[in-house]
């Protein structure tokens, strides 16, 4: 009775968040694979997936869900499920709505915009829920790629099996870049890189936050929360902040073009009106070539409300280095428009704490076959964004990922697992590589004049019609289009495949049905 009564209590004074837990619930019933039992013997194709991150954790759950074994390499130790999420500040957190960041149908959270802790509690959840431990090496860096003479892949050397397929699932965010600016050996106050703030204050000090990407806004947050005195933004160039609002983050991605159009003015002109106003000078000017849809805007509503209040400033300009005196920054000050390192006025800025917003260096995928960077089919400009065009039984989930609106955390990991899962099972659904390319020089020619280029940029709306018209057009895959989109009925396809192969071999006596059987250049095993 308590427990009704506390729901009912809950319900009333959170109506968004009870309907919200609800549509959780539904999505979970309906679309989460069911998790194998303890030790169960999976079938093939079995599938490497590299990185135990949300993107690598999540591709395992939906491989082993669907009864396809697998096996998880990270580079680190079991403290590091979770990828870049275990190691950022515990003031960080979701930018976007959580609504558009459910890397798996089974996530149930239970804020908008949860924070660190929760979003590794339930990547670690999922990881368990799954049977992964048993899956996963850990310390075992990956450093080769390759395939045997029968066409498997081996995972730098046959002492771990050998794989049908290939999930990268390194991320985009790896080691901090923390650069070294002239005469730092002078500065009088402390230097730390904006991932490394857990344990600090800044308390009563004024802060000068270097780079003004999404990692200056982790930084703003921690100072928010530690009551700096005040805090000055030093950024290169403008870049785009769109409200931390679901329905405004949900209309901007609906631009299924992926890029900017005649009409872009319309939501650049009413983002300056209506939520930049008074602060209207630190956006992109217009005629910039920096539009909405050239690069990932920064979601947040928090560093505008700073500006006004007087507790931050935003400057654009050039840095030149720490002062002589050890007490700030110098700081060339550009106008709106002027281009970096073009004229300005220089300034000194005091600082008692630096913090370098400076962001991370990108994950290798060097260990993939060399043929795979191959120009002009070079990451990423790969089939899909992340299959290469030589090897359709390799997917680089999530780290092909340059700009978008939308997020590298949502429903298309599965989507993306499951596509590469139906092409080994299925030799009839898997694109050739002329095909392939063909559809990336279609998109190029759609895009060609996306400033960004074609796969530089993508909206979260352009990906779903990627997926779509990929299906629509091949025959063979409208029996697999509801387990590619929604992970539902993997056992009608597969039994589709199984009397296509059986006609097959009764007409010239051999089977085309998987990827153990036939390898991707039709090469018997």
């Amino acid at each position: 009775m308590g427990r009704i009564t506390s729901t009912l209590r809950y319900a009333l004074t959170h109506p968004v968040l009870f309907i919200y837990q609800i549509f959780q619930y539904i999505l979970d019933i309906l679309l989460s694979p069911k998790p194998p039992p303890p030790h169960a013997k999976l079938s093939r194709p079995k599938i490497a997936i590299i990185g135990a991150g949300l993107t690598g954790v999540s591709s395992a759950s939906h491989c082993v869900g669907h009864g396809f074994d697998c096996r998880i390499f990270e580079a680190g130790p079991k403290s590091n499920v979770g990828g870049i999420w275990s190691k950022v500040n515990n003031t960080s957190g979701l930018q976007i709505h959580s609504i558009m960041y459910r890397f798996h149908p089974s996530v149930h959270w239970t804020k908008g915009y949860p924070d660190r802790k929760q979003i590794v509690s339930q990547i670690t959840e999922l990881w368990k829920k799954y049977g992964l431990e048993e899956r996963t090496h850990f310390d075992t860096k990956v450093e080769k790629v390759y395939k045997d003479d029968q066409g498997r892949w081996i995972i730098n050397d046959p002492s771990y099996g050998r794989f049908d397929g290939v999930i990268a699932a390194i991320g985009t965010c790896g080691d901090p870049k923390m650069p070294t600016l002239p005469g730092q050996e002078h500065f009088k106050g402390d230097i730390w890189h904006s991932s490394q703030l857990d344990g600090k204050s800044a308390k009563g000090k004024k802060v000068v936050i270097i780079g003004g990407g999404a990692s200056a806004v982790e930084a703003l947050e921690f100072v928010a929360d530690s009551d700096a005195k005040h805090t000055t933004v030093l950024a290169r160039s403008e870049k785009w902040i769109i409200p931390r609002n679901p329905l405004v983050d949900g209309l901007l991605a609906l631009n299924i073009l992926g890029s900017e159009t005649i009409f872009s003015w319309i939501p650049e002109g009413i983002l300056r009106l209506f939520f930049y106003r008074d602060l209207f000078d630190i956006s992109p000017p217009r005629n910039s070539g920096k539009g909405i849809f050239t690069e990932t805007p920064m979601v947040n509503s928090q560093v505008l409300d700073m500006i006004r209040d007087g507790k931050a400033s935003w400057l654009r300009g050039d840095t030149n280095g720490y002062s002589s005196s050890g007490t700030g920054i110098s700081f060339t000050q550009r106008s709106r428009g002027v281009p970096k390192n073009g004229p300005g006025s220089e300034k000194l800025i005091d600082a008692d704490i630096v913090i370098m917003a400076t962001g991370y260096k990108r994950p290798s995928l060097s260990f993939l076959p060399d043929e795979v960077f191959s120009e002009p089919y070079d990451p990423p400009n790969w089939y899909l964004q992340v299959f290469p065009p030589e090897h359709p039984s390799i997917c680089a989930n999530n780290c092909t990922y340059v700009n978008a609106i939308g997020t590298v955390g949502n429903y298309h990991i599965g989507i993306y697992t499951r596509f590469l899962l139906m092409y080994l099972v299925d030799p009839l659904a898997r694109p050739k590589s002329w095909w392939m390319k063909r559809w990336i020089d279609m998109t190029r020619f759609i895009k060609s004049k996306a400033p960004g280029g074609a796969f530089d940029f993508f909206t979260y709306s352009e990906l779903i019609y990627w997926f779509l018209f990929t299906i629509v057009i091949n025959p063979f895959r409208w029996k697999w289009a509801a387990f590619v989109l929604f992970g539902i009925g993997v056992g009608l396809p597969l039994s589709v495949v199984r009397q296509e192969d059986k006609a097959r071999s009764a007409s010239n006596g051999t089977g085309l049905r998987s990827i153990w059987a036939c390898d991707e250049d039709g090469k018997d095993d």
